[in-house]
């Protein structure tokens, strides 16, 4: 009887149909649904009368299902074959249509056993490659288990333990072909949640915290915070051989920090010469003394590149031994680059500057916050005869009257040739992190104007001593890490000097925090070389002082983030202690607010047009904070009331300018701008 029906392939897959018209090269065949195709003869499996070809699909599918595939591999022949004549041997008989069809289905759909070689031909996998094969398929069925079982897991809100070992990875630097990646995105998936909030939930994280903190150390800190061994006994061989012979100062410096500061790189003093002329002291913690390009310490900095610092924390660019060598404490004999200021005979006008490497004692470790409401403007005139002095108890009262009267001349100049006066009425923000018996943490948010008086010296001081070293290091053709600004242009770093137009100094390099700035340490061990008359370790177009003002960078930049994001986060938990949600807030510009007590910058696009007058106070109504998104919603409520001395100025300025002028806690040692908050 002449074949009425066909098996075929067609793009892959395997179909049946009825012959309408055969030409011999080709069919026109009609499925069951009624489509007709064109089928070529060389892609015809099967020729039969019976049964129909939707009931050999059927039959021969549910058939193939009980083929024992290892029984199969066993008997089928070494070499190439042919489905049908295999068909024969393991039916024992001339297979049917569905005998042959379910072997053929049964071999195609086993690529690990059967190599396909041709139309209807297959051979066997080799003994080893296939036993390679079953157990890489094992494998990966126990993978899909496995990442199937993890993200039910997560989506009930339980992370397994190897989600939560690898869970700040997974949002930072995922393994997209590791199972911990493919349960989160699964477990995404079933609960349509985005992966932090699923991994935040599910408890890989103690809290919102927590998941900032171990997000930015799996990106910045990949191989961990913490430092290797350090061997003292080295650093102290060296910096016993560097010190030796370095003369003692003959004057009494003191610092001025916030009391959380532990990295003190900066003391001032007063002298007096012998024709009565003040001579002041800018003394900069020596790190450059003892730790040289390439040896193991200057390794850890240069990769860290800075300090991180965050409220309540910080990372620190340098190991505790070496801080605690060089760090400005009182009553120690420490190394340092010191720069001298003598004045003239008002104390108003810097006529000379000489730099010395020598050794300090540090007389005092002076904390602003402790005295800034005992240290204020009008304590720091003279007092009148027969007044009681407001200082009498302060031993440094003399030379902070005289770095105060410098500091004010020394602002107006600056004004000058900046050809405005500087924003002085601007609020600083200090965080301090308080932790209860129970662990339970607080937050702690005091505002502090930037134009105190000890705030100010100290940045004055600091700018002067940076712009003079800088001029020393370009008068002696030597090159150093500087910043510069031209007249409505951004900050940017170079190797060579430029005028800093925001500062109104001729050039600016950064050089007085060389415990927590690697561009500072590296400034330093240029000035100490010039001091010394040696070789600087980095020459003209060193490719490799490029190559740290660019990680330098890149670097700070990531740390800068991820302090603002911490600042953020800080001050949302501060929001959530207070007893009230209606908070006064301070427009910026445009949408844009700050709370009047937080550095925390809001965009509210439905502010009224009365509302939007830059430094304006206003009442906003603040919603439950999302710790995770850092955000939280906001509604205007109304007008406040304008105090008579409210005279805050609210501006944008450069997030990484400011930061060596402003003294006391590492949170305050940034300018918290509204440009900050948004970037």
């Amino acid at each position: 009887m002449a074949s009425t029906h066909v098996l075929f392939e067609e793009d892959g897959a395997f179909k049946a149909g009825t012959v309408l018209a055969d030409a011999g090269a080709s069919l026109q065949v009609e499925a069951a649904s009624g489509r007709r195709t064109k089928v070529k003869s060389s892609a015809v499996m099967l020729r039969f009368p019976s049964p129909s070809p939707t009931e050999l699909m059927d039959q021969a599918q549910r058939a193939a299902e009980g083929i024992d595939l290892d029984f199969l591999w066993e008997c089928a022949p070494q070499d190439e074959f042919e489905f049908t004549g295999l068909a024969d041997e393991y039916y024992g008989h001339a297979a049917s249509p569905v005998e042959a069809a379910s072997l053929l289905f049964r071999l195609h759909g086993a690529p690990v056993y059967f190599y396909r070689k041709g139309r209807g031909r297959y051979r066997p996998a080799p003994a080893d490659t296939l036993r390679a094969a079953l157990a890489a398929l094992e494998r990966r069925r126990e993978q899909a288990a496995r990442v199937e079982q993890w993200a039910q897991a997560l989506a009930a809100g339980d992370a397994p333990e190897p989600v939560r070992h690898e869970a700040a990875r997974l949002l930072v630097r995922p393994d997209k072909n590791g199972v911990e990646w493919k349960a989160l995105d699964r477990a995404c998936a079933l609960t349509r949640r985005p992966p932090a909030r699923v991994l935040l939930e599910a408890g890989a994280f103690a809290d919102a915290k927590a998941l900032h903190l171990g997000c930015f150390l799996a990106e910045s800190f990949p191989a961990g915070a913490g430092f290797g061994p350090v061997d003292e006994d080295a650093l102290d061989a060296a910096i016993a051989a560097r010190i030796a012979g370095l003369p003692v100062a003959e004057c009494e410096p003191f610092s001025i920090d916030d009391s959380t500061t532990t990295e003190i790189d900066d003391c001032l003093s007063v002298s007096t010469l012998p024709d009565g002329r003040a001579r002041v002291g800018v003394h900069i913690a020596a790190p450059g003394i003892a730790i040289v390009p390439g040896d193991p310490l200057d390794r850890v900095a240069r990769e860290r590149m800075s300090t991180v610092y965050m409220p309540g924390d910080k990372i620190t660019m340098l190991p505790d031994a070496p801080i605690g060598r060089f760090s400005l404490e009182a009553g120690r004999e420490l190394p340092a680059l010191s720069l001298y200021a003598e004045l003239d005979a008002a104390g108003t006008r810097v006529v000379a500057t000489s730099t010395r490497v020598e050794r300090i004692r540090v007389a005092a470790n002076l904390r602003h916050d402790r005295l800034d409401d005992t240290v204020t403007e009008a304590a720091l005139e003279p007092p009148a005869p027969g007044v009681p002095d407001p200082l009498a108890a302060l031993p440094q009262a003399g030379a902070l009257r005289a770095l105060w009267r410098l500091t004010l001349a020394l602002s107006a100049e600056r004004d000058r040739v900046r050809g405005k006066p500087e924003a002085r009425h601007r609020v600083d923000f200090s965080f301090y992190v308080e932790r209860d018996e129970a662990g339970a943490e607080s937050v702690r948010i005091v505002q502090r104007r930037r134009d105190a008086p000890l705030d100010r010296i100290v940045a004055e001081l600091m700018i002067l001593a940076n712009a003079a070293w800088g001029g020393l290091l370009a008068q002696h053709r030597v090159p150093g890490v500087y910043r510069s600004q031209q007249p409505g242009g951004r900050v940017r770093m170079s190797t060579h000097p430029l005028p800093h137009q925001g500062l109104g100094v001729a050039q600016y390099g950064w050089s007085t925090s060389p415990l927590r700035r690697y561009v500072d340490l590296v400034n330093q061990r240029q000035l100490i070389a010039v001091s010394r008359g040696e070789a600087p370790p980095y020459a003209g177009n060193d490719a490799d002082l490029f190559a740290v003002i660019s990680a330098f960078d890149a670097r700070y930049a990531a740390y800068a983030d991820f302090q603002q994001r911490m600042e953020r986060y800080w001050c949302l938990r501060w929001i959530a202690q207070q007893p009230s949600r209606r908070q006064e807030a301070v427009v910026v510009r445009d949408e844009l607010v700050r709370l009047a007590r937080a550095p925390l910058y809001l965009r509210m696009p439905e502010l009224p047009a009365m509302a939007l007058a830059p430094g304006r106070r206003i009442v906003v109504e603040l919603d439950v904070p999302d710790l995770l998104e850092l955000s939280v919603p906001a509604r205007f409520v109304e007008l406040a009331a304008v105090a008579v001395d409210d005279t805050e100025v609210v501006e944008l300025e450069d997030p990484m300018d400011g930061v060596d002028e402003v003294p006391g806690p590492p949170e305050a040692e940034r300018v918290a701008t509204a440009a900050d908050a948004t970037a």
